[in-house]
């Protein structure tokens, strides 16, 4: 394993920092609300089947925030555990495939997982290619990272018109940065970026599963009376 990873390879994930600290600094971390028309704005129905709903949306993503950075400390650091860090994280993606299934059916559940097994692939060999100093890696890796967040935002706001898909984007290519960041803080060994930037990351992540929880809720409030 290389210790040090190219300018070239900084300057690729710096790059995607700065877009990241750009987008902060304009929007600010607020979660989107739902609107009484459907679009992202009021508060949701705070029914039992409504909570327990978005309490199991915060666990599956949270287990998805929580192991890619198991996963990002393992592979960067060659613990002999990476191999099964992946392995659960990449069951994470089923399990959220699996819940939409309920609400959705099993092709999108399908559909969905797939989408999500890619973002991790992805993620890994990127992580595979900083690691190894491979700056083309890096970059073909982070094209094919954001193309896929694109994917996932048009898939879901496909099937929910209370997700409109420019907020999705931005908020997929958030966790992208903040993922990132993560990434080349290690590699840097600056332990401090590396924590902010996950805990940032991890609040990031709960205001976008209540951001699906909201939209189920109001496109099915029939579902979620009691």
């Amino acid at each position: 394993m290389k210790r040090h990873i190219t300018t070239g390879i900084l300057i690729a994930f710096v790059a995607v920092a700065i877009v990241s600290i750009s987008y902060a600094q304009s929007t600010g971390e607020k979660m989107p609300k739902m609107s009484t028309q459907g679009k992202m704005g009021s508060k949701m129905l705070l029914t039992k089947s409504a909570v327990d709903l978005r309490m199991a949306m915060r666990k599956l993503w949270e287990d998805h925030i929580t192991y890619t950075r198991n996963y990002i400390i393992s592979a960067l650091a060659d613990l002999e555990d990476a191999a099964k860090v992946a392995e659960r994280l990449l069951k994470n993606q089923d399990d959220i495939g699996d819940a939409i299934k309920p609400i959705y059916g099993p092709d999108a559940g399908k559909k969905l997982a797939a989408l999500l097994r890619d973002h991790i692939l992805i993620a890994a060999d990127i992580v595979k290619a900083a690691k190894s100093g491979d700056n083309n890696g890096v970059t073909a890796g982070q094209k094919k990272w954001h193309e896929n967040a694109d994917e996932i935002a048009a898939f879901l706001s496909g099937a929910n018109p209370n997700w409109p898909k420019k907020v999705l984007v931005d908020m997929l290519y958030k966790h992208l940065d903040y993922t990132t960041t993560e990434v080349v803080s290690r590699l840097k060994k600056d332990w401090a970026a590396d924590i902010e930037a996950y805990d940032k990351g991890h609040e990031h992540m709960l205001m976008f599963a209540d951001a699906l929880t909201d939209g189920i809720v109001k496109q099915f409030p029939e579902k979620f009376k009691k």
